[in-house]
C-alpha cells in the first residue's frame, strides 16, 4: 500500500516523500503539475531576505514551488503587529491558489533543515485555513541530500487554482490583549521559543528592546530537535509537559521574536501529542511596539 494514501498532518520523513514523489510523477519536468501532492520550499534567512529564493533557484526538491516568508506568509504593511504580521486571509487564499494548493491537496513544506525558517510557519497558516493535510519534511533539504536524493533547478509550471475557499481562523491567533490579561497567571501558559540569551535580555540582535514577557517560560525551539529533525514524540512530551506545568495544552500560548519559530514550537507540541496550543502571532516584536508594556529580564 502506498504511504501517500494516508494524509500527513505533522511530519513526513524523506523516504516517504521520495516514494510519493515517484508515484505522483512530479520528477517529470516541463509538464504542468496538477498533482494532489504539492511540495513547497519555504527557505528564508532573516539576515538576507533574498537568500531563500536564491537557494530555491539554485536547487530544490523535484516539483517544488517557493513561498517567501515576507511576501507570501506575512503582511509587512501591517504596523504594531511585530516583524512578521499574519497575512490578510484573502491575500493568503490567493497565494495558495497560485501555488496550486486546494482543499484536497496534500502539502509538504520544507526549509533548509529543522523546519523553523519558515516551513512550520506555512504549516501553521494552512491549519488556520482549515487545511489539515499539511506536514513538514523532517530534516528539510539537509536530510534530503543526506540520502543522496536529487535537487533540481527546473521550475515546475503549476496550474493555478482559484483562491483557497475559507479564511484564517482568528480564534487560533492570540492577540496582545489576551497576553496582557493573563500576565498574573501561574507560569507555563506562555512558552517563548527564543534562544536563552535573548529571553534573558543579555543580547537582542533583531528587536530594539531586550527581555521577555513577564511570567513567560523559555523553551528554546532548538531543544526540540536533534541533527535537524524533531526528537521522538515521547521525549518531547515529557519535557514539554514539564514546561507547561499544570496547564492544559489547549490553554498554552507559544511565542518567539516575530511569530515564526513559535510555529516550530507548536509543531513540536502537536508531534508530542499535546494538542490545541495557540500562537501569539505578534510575539516579542509586537509586544514591545508599545513602550508601556512591561518587560522582564533575568541574570545569566
Amino acid at each position: 500500500m502506498s504511504h501517500f494514501e494516508r494524509p500527513w498532518t505533522t511530519l513526513v520523513d524523506v523516504a516517504t516523500l521520495a516514494e510519493a514523489l515517484d508515484e505522483a510523477q512530479l520528477r517529470i519536468v516541463d509538464a504542468r503539475a496538477t498533482s494532489s501532492l504539492r511540495v513547497v520550499d519555504a527557505r528564508f534567512a532573516l539576515n538576507d531576505s533574498r537568500a531563500g529564493r536564491a537557494l530555491f533557484l539554485a536547487g530544490h526538491l523535484p516539483g517544488a514551488v517557493y513561498a517567501d516568508l515576507n511576501d507570501d506568509l506575512s503582511d509587512l504593511e501591517r504596523t504594531g503587529h511585530g516583524r512578521h504580521p499574519v497575512p490578510d486571509s484573502a491575500a493568503f487564499a490567493a497565494t495558495l491558489g497560485r501555488l496550486g494548493i486546494g482543499p484536497q491537496t496534500q502539502v509538504v513544506v520544507y526549509d533548509e533543515g529543522d523546519g523553523s525558517m519558515a516551513a512550520a510557519r506555512l504549516w501553521w497558516l494552512l491549519r488556520l485555513m482549515g487545511h489539515a493535510s499539511v506536514a513538514v519534511l523532517d530534516g528539510g533539504v539537509a536530510a534530503w541530500q543526506q540520502e543522496s536524493l536529487p535537487l533540481t533547478g527546473d521550475i515546475t509550471d503549476v496550474e493555478p487554482l482559484p483562491p483557497y475557499p475559507g479564511s484564517l481562523d482568528l480564534q487560533q491567533i492570540v492577540g496582545t490583549d489576551e497576553i496582557a490579561a493573563r500576565l498574573k497567571h501561574a507560569p507555563g501558559w506562555l512558552l517563548d521559543a527564543r534562544a536563552p540569551e535573548r529571553f534573558r535580555g543579555e543580547i537582542e540582535p533583531l528587536d530594539p528592546v531586550a527581555g521577555h514577557v513577564p511570567g513567560a517560560v523559555n523553551r528554546p525551539f532548538a531543544l526540540n530537535v536533534i541533527d535537524g529533525r524533531l526528537r521522538p514524540a515521547g521525549e518531547l512530551r515529557a519535557e514539554l509537559q514539564t514546561a507547561i506545568g499544570g496547564n492544559a495544552a489547549d490553554r498554552v500560548v507559544v511565542m518567539c521574536g516575530s511569530g515564526v519559530t513559535a510555529c516550530h514550537l507548536l509543531l513540536a507540541l502537536e508531534h508530542a501529542g499535546l494538542h490545541g496550543a495557540r500562537v501569539y502571532a505578534d510575539s516579542w516584536s509586537g509586544w514591545i511596539s508599545d513602550p508601556a508594556r512591561p518587560v522582564a529580564t533575568a541574570s545569566p
